[in-house]
């Protein structure tokens, strides 16, 4: 059964940083490109960041290039999202997700899903 655990969310204030850690199991974590998404209150599920099976490759949504770093350890089947210089735009539910082999940007072409975790930022 693949699990993808999501942890570092928190309240923090603007210009703060935090880094969000994903956990997977149950599956090659290594054959998985990685995503990270956001899902602010009363809106849909937006793309953050990809990463390829090696970490070799990484894109991002326009809104947090620069500030957000996606970054992955195979040996420890965790990726990871460094927020720097976080803005109040930056508060929504965090999911990380799996799909095999390639990257991806539409949510649709993920395979596996975490249950997120929450991020807020207070101005």
């Amino acid at each position: 059964q693949v699990q993808l655990v999501e942890s570092g969310g928190g309240l923090v204030q603007a210009g703060d940083s935090l880094r969000l850690s994903c956990a997977a199991s149950g599956l090659t974590f290594s054959s998985y490109a990685m995503g990270w998404f956001r899902q602010a209150p009363g809106k849909e599920r937006e793309f953050v960041a990809t990463i390829t099976w090696s970490g070799g490759r990484t894109y991002y949504a326009d809104s947090v290039k620069g500030r957000f770093t996606i970054s992955r350890d195979n040996g420890k089947n965790t990726v990871y999202l460094q927020m720097n210089n976080l803005k109040p735009e930056d508060t929504a539910v965090y999911y990380c997700a799996a799909r095999r082999v390639a990257v991806a940007v539409r949510e649709n072409d993920y395979d596996y899903w975490g249950q997120g975790t929450q991020v807020t930022v207070s101005s």
